[in-house]
């Protein structure tokens, strides 16, 4: 059975159930073996689709963090010039190869706006951190599910096929392996 069952996670990422009995987790499904690892194959694909977006967005965060961090520097150094009673007047990119001049009034605003940007994309860093954590998790479950499942199917062809599960003492040619029950 199942320890936890379909489940959503975090950001809608299907939680993935870990699998301790194959045979119950077939019949509740309803699948056969290679049913079963088709939809197991699937679901570990989406997973990895998912955690190409999320790596892409975590990227992008990281970059957006420094940017933040030098506009709000840009601002303090604005700040101080406009401390010293100098008019404060700049010049700007609006778009590429086109400039405008502009004279700056008030700062406070900018840096208030700044820092709660700052602090939203450190907040949503973290959060990223935290579901391509969950992801990584979901990722490792369903590769041992799926090896569970394979290895049970292997387990359950060589026992209808009267195959000794595990190897003979003829077939090992008399050699002695430590905590290996022969048949």
């Amino acid at each position: 059975m199942s320890t936890s069952a379909t489940a959503t996670g975090r950001r809608g990422i299907p939680a993935a159930a870990f699998v301790e009995d194959v045979q119950s987790y077939l019949s509740q499904l309803n699948l056969d073996v290679n049913s079963a690892l088709a939809f197991l194959q699937e679901r570990l694909q989406q997973y990895r689709v998912v955690e190409i977006k999320l790596l892409a967005q975590q990227r992008d965060l990281q970059a957006k963090v420094p940017d933040i961090e030098k506009c709000l520097e840009v601002v303090a150094t604005l700040h101080a010039k406009k401390g010293t009673g100098e008019a404060i007047i700049a010049d700007f990119e609006v778009s590429e190869g086109i400039y405008s001049r502009a004279r700056v009034e008030d700062m406070g605003s900018a840096t208030t706006l700044l820092q709660k940007n700052l602090e939203n994309a450190k907040a949503s860093l973290e959060v990223l951190v935290a579901d391509l954590q969950f992801l990584r998790d979901q990722v490792t479950i369903t590769q041992v599910t799926i090896a569970r499942v394979y290895n049970w199917d292997v387990h359950q062809r060589r026992h209808r096929q009267g195959s000794p599960l595990l190897p003979s003492r003829e077939i090992l040619d008399g050699a002695e392996f430590p905590g290996l029950d022969y048949a």
